[in-house]
């Protein structure tokens, strides 16, 4: 303990070991420590279900019903991989897919007047869906296939928008999109959570919708990927890797004191002694006065003995309900998966509802989410405030991640990931100079 590191890493959530991880692999000598006795931080997964009654003070213990306690894994936070976004590269850089198996999601689905739809992301389900006439499919068909052939490099894909200043709300007009197809478009293919997208600059909003359709392209079912066993399992799978190139980790040791000489970090004190470093990473909860709070996320994890209704009994899938439908600025979202991926007792499903609180109501701001859900056997509810760093670690050297926030990807995380990178090494974190995997994330045995 009494060492010199050049990184010491605070709190095991799944930003904190990815850039240990990473800090690793490129040959810094890292100390990764957390004052809780499992990984995973705010972002772990829970089991046996005994201890998620427990963290919840829910009185006395599971019903039989629930089946065993030890075959739940119950994510505190619900989040799917999108098959070609920047987690599942940054998982392929590192390796760390050899400790993994995944499964896709079986289908992402839009509310729209009480009921859900499956989102159309593909030309031929935007010529099949019920959530549009027949004139509305063929405009929203050529707008897929203008976004398919969009290359930013390329003016001569621009079919008349100029990226860099065209907003996507003069976008949809110029294809005579109507309000429910741009609803589900921006909310369910390019996953905003607001509407303040529509009045800025179309490049970022039509390569996010075709990273959805590129993820979609790769697996057929959905764009999104699950862990097996939860998702837990993916700090674990950092925090190994970072443990073969050297890393050190210690679980349940008391952080007593961050050591700051002259404003900048040096050490940080545990049980008495003092590990030293050049630089510090840490989640919101270790440096309460170098964050800010930036709002409020409301989470429900429901444990239900079926499907939800209208998803073709779906084992897992997502379901976005875009403000516009429930008269709220941000976005509700449900994520399901089962006991097909090892996370509940055979039978069970576990829907996790989330959202940004705007009210002094949460509960009944998702209200829209849990009746989809009904019969609930189980709730559990939590809200969590939102922090976000003031300190930048320009001259302090710590570097501060943000909190997990209620959307159902990591790419918010992943962007999260990337600025801190930047801002500790000084320069960019290159998707492009990545070890190239001819394997791709699936181990072969899942090839079905």
């Amino acid at each position: 303990m009494n060492e010199e590191y050049d990184v010491i890493v605070l709190g095991t959530g799944l930003t904190e070991c990815i850039l240990s991880g990473i800090m690793s692999v490129n040959g810094k000598k890292v100390l990764h420590m957390d004052r809780n006795s499992y990984y995973g931080g705010e972002s772990a997964s829970i089991t046996p279900l005994e201890d998620l009654y427990k963290r919840f003070n829910i009185p006395g213990s599971p019903p039989e019903s629930m089946g065993r306690g030890r075959d739940w894994n119950v994510d505190l936070i619900p989040k799917f991989l999108m098959a070609n976004g920047q987690l599942v590269k940054m998982l392929l850089y590192t390796e760390v897919t050899r400790y993994l198996d995944f499964k896709v999601t079986e289908g992402s689905f839009v509310y729209r007047g009480g009921k859900i739809y499956k989102v159309p992301s593909t030309e031929s389900e935007a010529l099949a869906s019920s959530l549009m006439g027949l004139f509305e499919k063929r405009r929203f068909r050529k707008f897929l296939v203008c976004v398919a052939n969009f290359d930013e490099n390329d003016p001569r894909t621009f079919e008349g928008v100029d990226p860099k200043k065209t907003t996507m709300r003069e976008v949809y007009k110029k294809f005579d999109l109507g309000q429910d197809v741009i609803d589900f478009t921006g909310h369910a293919l390019a996953l905003y959570r607001t509407d303040d997208y529509l009045d800025q600059p179309c490049q970022e909003t039509i390569n996010r919708i075709k990273l959805y359709s590129e993820s979609l392209a790769r697996y057929g079912k959905s764009p999104y990927l699950y862990p097996l066993y939860g998702l837990g399992e993916l700090p674990q799978g950092f925090a190994r890797l970072s443990a073969i190139y050297g890393g050190t980790y210690m679980l349940n040791k008391p952080i007593e004191e961050i050591v700051i000489e002259n404003g900048k970090v040096i050490g940080v004190k545990s049980e008495g002694e003092v590990a030293r470093c050049k630089q510090l990473i840490c989640d919101p909860s270790y440096v309460p006065d170098r964050v800010t709070k930036v709002g409020l996320v409301i989470r429900v994890i429901c444990m239900l003995n079926h499907p939800i209704k209208n998803t073709n009994d779906a084992n897992s899938c997502q379901i976005i309900i875009p403000q516009n439908q429930v008269n709220r600025k941000s976005d509700i979202y449900v994520c399901m998966i089962s006991s097909a991926h090892n996370v509940a007792a055979q039978g069970k499903y576990i829907a996790i509802v989330s959202t940004t609180v705007e009210t002094g109501d949460p509960e009944r701001e998702i209200k829209p989410a849990l009746d989809l859900l009904e019969p609930i056997e189980q709730k559990f509810v939590s809200i969590s405030d939102l922090f976000a760093p003031t300190d930048l670690g320009t001259k302090s050297q710590i570097f501060i991640s943000r909190t997990y926030d209620a959307t159902t990807h990591f790419e918010t995380t992943c962007d999260d990931i990337k600025d801190i990178y930047k801002r500790m090494m000084g320069s960019e974190f290159d998707f492009e100079e990545m070890k190239r995997k001819k394997n791709d994330i699936y181990g072969e045995q899942e090839q079905q």
